[in-house]
């Protein structure tokens, strides 16, 4: 585990908040110079501590007003089923997570639609024909709050217990806590 301190800190909750600021714009917020800042993103990239930098989409402006997470349950388990299961669940457009589980579940899928109907459709043709499909269970999400950046109260996380909390229905900002 790489050790982190404060500027390292700061500099993965602003890049957790906007993934997409320049070097320049991370060393005016931490008062580094451009080149420090890349040394420490470069820095924090090599150790895998910043595993990736990916675009979030809102679902709802692009027309998936439904968000569905489902629990599978393979009525199978050996290797073969799980990696049937995986090849094929994951070629499903609508099916945006997969999630291998140890629990009730095998699998937990996060799948958008564009309404309850769409839905419906995408789970009884693509989903329940999925090799190895037993048991389903859906939850409908009904809205959505999200934690940008590392996890609150841990080393990662300058604020602390003040850590910023935004609610979201269908994409849409409605303030923070």
């Amino acid at each position: 585990m790489i050790e982190l301190d404060e500027t390292d800190r700061a500099l993965l909750a602003a890049l957790a908040r906007d993934a997409r600021l320049s070097a320049a714009a991370l060393g005016r917020r931490l008062g580094l110079s451009q080149p420090a800042a890349w040394r420490r993103v470069r820095r924090l990239e090599e150790a895998g501590v910043i595993a990736g930098r990916r675009l979030e989409l809102d679902a709802a402006r692009l027309g998936f007003g439904v968000t569905v997470f489902l629990g599978i349950k393979l009525a199978a388990k050996g290797r073969a089923s799980l990696e049937d299961f995986e090849r094929a669940v994951t070629a499903i457009r609508e099916v945006q997570r997969v999630e291998h589980m140890l629990g009730l579940y095998d699998y937990r899928l996060r799948v958008v639609a564009r309404d309850l109907a769409d839905f419906e459709r995408v789970l009884r043709r693509r989903i329940m024909t999925l090799p190895g499909v037993g048991q389903v269970e859906a939850n409908v999400m009904l809205s959505e709050e999200r934690r940008p950046g590392p996890i609150r109260g841990t080393a990662c996380d300058p604020a602390g217990d003040r850590g910023e909390r935004a609610r979201t229905t269908g994409g849409q900002a409605h303030g923070s806590e």
